[in-house]
């Protein structure tokens, strides 16, 4: 039975506890606090848990028993202030979101932990302690960034563009008032005042029961850093709802009867967004790993926090199971980050952090059309959930317009789109990377599920990509391309290949196929194909290829249904 030591109770460590207890591993789960000093502590963050999120949390087995009594978040509502008007809109998020006090899901994971026999311990870690504990498992995993342990890892100054707060926060959690009794109490309200700073507030669950939350986040030097002083919890709701009234009087009326949860209902910070290396090599030579808010520190303005924990834990958890019985190295370890920041990291931290800068002139008038296309405000709201989707369009002005105008014909079509695509997607696919090489020699590749067989003899499949995608020229140009099959594991190259970037094949393993395409390796399948016929076909083109080469090294397919990726498993019947 492998051995690993957690520092750490929070998001992702006390969930990749669970997940490693459950898959049989001994785990010894270390935290500063007992479940019940967390539970009676004071609030740790403004959490709000998006549905991709929670689908990790619930194939890890770690979705907290009180999830059905925190209340569905279903939409955001925007308002931002811009020339002396109010740009105003709401739209639906594909799944709803949830928000618990950290402080009951960190208790209650400590519970089930100690219950299921786990090795838990109250201590606080130091830097020393982590060299004992270095020789005394196989591996040491680091999930929390607080006091002089998250230090240990050097931070990433590529990755880290600011060396200073950008926002105050202050945080409160409130008794619901009178109007959580109409549809506003399903919404994230999220007010944007350019100098100023943000407020947003969202239903959740706390100790005491339903709550909402009341979040401030302050341009640093402007209006809202003014919380020093504030030397108690009252005080701080007295001056959060003088704040409110001169700042965001459209949100005053909904707290005039504001109270506060419970003693330690308040929270007020600085953080600087930080990205670290995740493997530290300790003095007596021996390397920890890093992971959670330890390695990957964002502000909490796109309440991107939790979900980064729960899915760096997901990402973790698979990699140890597929580790076996293989070494916990140096190569290991990095390879792991790299997935998950590939796969979702980079994503989040880049969308964080523009978020915090001055909107430009194209993001203004994406969320000003946003009011009146909701195909296009439904796009700006899906980033919070995945905000791989907001590439490339949220940061260049010329993909912003394209993207613009193609949600706008979105608005005059047939069906709903968005529906539409729902529906279709109860149509279980797998997925595929489409391969070629450009005239020039770069490497090409987009995901696909648009890809089926045709003919028995001659050979024959095909695939539908888009006209918007910036790869189709490379096609068109191409006299052959590759079909990739994805396995089960593959889910980051599927996000890898979905979203634009400079080079798609970071990180990828590939060998040279016919006519010089790269096919990936670790494939189920690969097609390698001679383009016979192209068919137009509204926003699609088909494309028909003769397979000239193929391999079938079998194994377990990725699937995806429903917006979701998922795994094979045989039917219950047979």
């Amino acid at each position: 039975m492998r051995s690993i030591a957690i520092i750490g109770a929070g998001e992702s460590g006390a969930q990749l506890a669970l997940g490693l207890q459950r898959e049989g591993y001994a785990v010894t789960l270390f935290s500063d606090r007992s479940a019940a000093q967390i539970r009676a502590g004071k609030v740790m963050s403004s959490q709000c848990m998006f549905s991709t999120a929670l689908d990790a949390e619930a194939q890890m087995g770690t979705t907290p028993q009180v999830t059905g009594a925190a209340p569905p978040i279903t939409s955001i509502r925007v308002h931002v202030a811009h020339e002396g008007e109010a740009i105003e809109w709401e739209a639906s998020l594909d799944g709803p979101a949830r928000s618990i006090d950290q402080r009951i899901k960190s208790a209650h994971w400590i519970d089930r932990f100690i219950a299921a026999g786990g090795d838990f311990r109250i201590e606080k870690v130091t830097p020393r302690m982590l060299e004992e504990l270095s020789r005394g498992y196989e591996l040491v995993i680091v999930s929390t960034g607080k006091g002089e342990i998250g230090q240990v890892f050097p931070r990433d100054k590529a990755k880290s563009p600011f060396d200073r707060p950008q926002r105050v926060l202050a945080l409160n959690y409130v008794t619901p008032g009178e109007e959580d009794d109409g549809g506003a109490a399903a919404a994230v309200r999220m007010s944007m005042t350019p100098g100023v700073g943000e407020f947003f507030t969202f239903p959740g669950l706390t100790v005491s029961g339903p709550c909402r939350m009341m979040v401030f986040e302050g341009v640093v030097g402007g209006p809202l850093d003014c919380w020093t002083g504030v030397v108690s919890p009252e005080a701080q709701l007295a001056k959060s709802l003088e704040v409110l009234r001169e700042h965001f009087p459209h949100e005053a009326d909904a707290f005039r009867d504001a109270k506060l949860t419970d003693d330690g209902a308040t929270l007020l910070g600085r953080i600087t967004p930080t990205v670290r290396s995740a493997v530290a090599e300790l003095g007596n030579g021996r390397l920890v790993f890093g992971l959670g808010d330890a390695v990957v520190l964002n502000d909490p303005l796109t309440g991107q926090g939790s979900n980064n924990a729960t899915l760096a834990a997901k990402y973790y958890l698979d990699s140890i199971v597929r580790r076996g019985r293989q070494p916990f190295d140096r190569e290991w370890m990095e390879r792991t980050f790299d997935e998950f920041w590939r796969g979702w990291g980079q994503w989040s931290v880049a969308w964080t952090n523009d978020m915090l800068k001055p909107r430009r002139d194209h993001q203004v008038t994406l969320l000003k059309e946003a009011a009146e296309h909701p195909a296009l405000a439904a796009s700006i709201v899906a980033g919070f959930d995945d905000p791989r989707t907001s590439y490339p369009w949220w940061f260049d002005p010329t993909a912003a317009a394209d993207f613009m105008q193609a949600r706008k014909e979105e608005d005059s079509a047939a069906f709903d789109v968005r529906d539409f695509r729902n529906a279709l997607g109860q149509f279980a696919t797998g997925v595929t990377v489409v391969t070629t090489v450009s005239p020039d020699g770069r490497k090409v590749g987009m995901t696909a599920n648009s890809f089926t067989s045709v003919s028995m003899e001659p050979p024959l499949v095909l695939w539908c990509p888009s006209k918007r995608a910036p790869s189709l020229a490379d096609f068109e140009e191409a006299s052959h391309f590759a079909i990739n099959i994805l396995a089960s594991d593959q889910h980051v190259l599927s996000r890898q290949f979905a979203t634009p970037s400079p080079d798609k094949f970071d990180g990828a393993e590939t060998t040279e196929g016919i006519a010089g395409v790269p096919l990936l390796d670790g494939a189920v399948a690969t097609f390698q194909c001679r383009t016979v016929s192209r068919h137009d076909a509204g926003d699609h083109v088909i494309y028909v290829g003769e397979v000239e080469e193929y391999t079938s090294d079998g194994g377990s397919p990725l699937v995806f249904h429903s917006g979701k990726y998922h795994a094979t498993a045989s039917h219950p019947d047979f």
